[in-house]
């Protein structure tokens, strides 16, 4: 099992803040490092749940993303198959 862990931001469009994104992913098959970071850098805007599931169907893996938004942590896993 393979695990990779990336930090990444994006703007919430409901009130244009910054918020950062932490990523895990865990997959018995190997991810490129340069594969994670295009996918990361192509997200600029969105909800943290939309985000999950475009870099769950791009990437793959189990995954996990945490982030803080107006004092809220939010916590989303995408599992694969």
């Amino acid at each position: 099992m393979n695990t990779y862990r990336h930090t990444f931001s994006a703007v919430c469009p409901a009130d244009g803040e910054m918020i950062i994104y932490r990523l895990e992913i865990r997959s018995p098959a190997m991810i490129h490092v340069e594969h994670i970071r295009a996918a990361t850098a192509l997200i600029k805007k969105g909800w943290h749940e939309q985000i999950a599931d475009r870099l769950a169907e791009s990437l793959g893996g189990d995954q996990t993303i945490i982030a803080t938004h107006q004092g809220v942590e939010i916590e989303t896993v995408r599992l694969s198959g």
